[in-house]
């Protein structure tokens, strides 16, 4: 028993290990991150309804998407902004290597007669002979993943937009970093069952990697069947200079921040913040 909780209390090294995928596609985990997505009154896998809808007209405005523009959304969820933003009269896709929540996500658009393609697959491997005026990355997606993931990501999308297209996406900022303490605990059925539908116990630990500004949440599950898992749910926390930077490299330059995807006034002291970026342009 000491020797499993030595392991089960390690901490990794940084981006050691990374599955948090296993959030979304295992189908029991994947049915719960679909009800927080619907729940219109928290924000936990989505924003809260009455943000999104601020948000949608918010986007709708600023990238004059009336006039017919194409917009992607990468990593969609069940279509909550995708559905909002086809009713300006944009060409909407939506990307999610959810399955549950692009099945959902299906079904609302045949439900609203809504033209919206949906594509079921992770939006790190996305390509596309079309190009977007506008892509979106919405609920800090860019803070869970790592280094090499973001580089991937970002490549992506600098050849999915077009020259004069703009990305917008959300990360959660230093002033949040410096509110994150390191802890341990210990549940029965941890969030009521998330992780499992047998009986099971859930250690999770949360480490603080100082220097590189990155928190884990470690979860290690164990059921009834002593059956251990252990899920990595890494988190990268930027200043708008770190920012800057890794979008230079890709080929990126912010054109304005905001303190959401809302468009609020932008400030350093926000735990989160919201970046306009477009192409270089060439010389």
């Amino acid at each position: 028993m000491y020797k499993q909780l030595t392991k089960i209390t390690s901490r990794p090294d940084l981006f050691e290990h990374c599955n948090a995928s296993a959030l979304w596609t295992d189908k029991h985990r994947a049915q719960h991150m679909l009800a927080y997505h619907l729940n219109e009154a928290i924000d936990v896998s989505s924003r809260n309804m009455d943000f999104i809808d601020r948000s949608a007209t918010w986007l709708g405005k600023t990238f004059d998407l009336a006039s017919g523009k194409r917009l992607c959304d990468f990593g969609c969820g069940p279509g909550l902004y995708t559905s909002r933003l086809a009713q300006t009269g944009a060409q909407v896709t939506g990307i999610d290597f959810s399955e549950n929540s692009i099945a959902y996500a299906r079904q609302q658009a045949r439900d609203q007669k809504q033209d919206i393609e949906y594509i079921h697959s992770n939006y790190l491997n996305f390509h596309s002979t079309e190009k977007f005026d506008l892509i979106t990355l919405i609920m800090c997606d860019y803070c869970a993943l790592n280094p090499q993931q973001r580089s991937q990501l970002l490549n992506t999308i600098v050849h999915s937009l077009k020259d004069d297209g703009h990305l917008v996406f959300d990360v959660y900022s230093l002033s949040a970093f410096a509110e994150k303490q390191e802890t341990c605990s210990l549940e029965h059925n941890q969030l009521n069952h998330f992780w499992s539908d047998k009986e099971y116990f859930c250690f999770l630990n949360t480490y603080r990697y100082e220097a590189e500004h990155v928190m884990l949440d470690q979860y290690t599950i164990i059921d009834e069947n002593d059956h251990f898992e252990t899920v990595y749910n890494w988190l990268q926390y930027f200043s708008p200079e770190n920012i800057r930077t890794e979008l230079r490299h890709a080929g990126l330059e912010i054109t304005d921040m905001y303190a959401n995807v809302a468009g609020d006034t932008f400030s350093d002291t926000d735990t989160e913040f919201a970046i306009v970026a477009r192409p270089t342009k060439k010389a």
